[in-house]
């Protein structure tokens, strides 16, 4: 069952994003209200760039400054994982995944922005979209890019 978790997303000053993303895991997991023999499992996907956390843009012109930051360079996506029983922290993990883009130019960033499928993407793209044309290579389980990095998930999962 899908439950969304209603936290403040605003990064905290100087807050590292490996941290930011940890938090956010796990204050969605406390925030979860979950039966007696439930594991929740919540996540939390951001893109660094040098050491910006680039979210979900807020407007098309926050999309196109995020993807313009990201041409022709690589980022990482990070994932906070969070599996909780009956409050008990049972896994708080980060995921990265290092992406290279290709360059790109004003007009395709513009026309991507007016697709739509920036618009609730952390980092404004989605590599399993439009903006694969841009995808260099990864370093990293391409799940993890996608929003949630199964493998990972997988491992804790089968050691419960």
């Amino acid at each position: 069952m899908v439950r969304a978790a209603d936290i403040d997303e605003t990064p905290r000053s100087g807050e590292l994003p490996r941290d930011y993303v940890r938090r956010m895991a796990e204050e969605k997991a406390r925030a979860v209200p979950a039966g007696e023999s439930e594991i929740v499992l919540t996540a939390d996907t951001t893109v660094v760039v040098g050491t910006e956390i680039l979210g979900k843009p807020a407007d098309a012109a926050d999309a196109v400054r995020m993807l313009t930051a990201l041409t022709g360079r690589a980022h990482e996506v990070l994932t906070g994982i969070c599996l909780m029983e009956r409050g008990k922290l049972l896994a708080l993990e980060v995921a990265s995944t290092a992406v290279w883009f290709s360059a790109m130019i004003e007009a395709e960033i513009r026309e991507y922005v007016a697709s739509g499928e920036p618009m609730d993407k952390a980092g404004a793209y989605a590599i399993q979209g439009i903006a694969s044309r841009w995808v260099e290579r990864i370093e990293g389980e391409y799940a993890n890019v996608v929003g949630l990095p199964v493998a990972l998930v997988y491992r804790h999962l089968r050691m419960l």
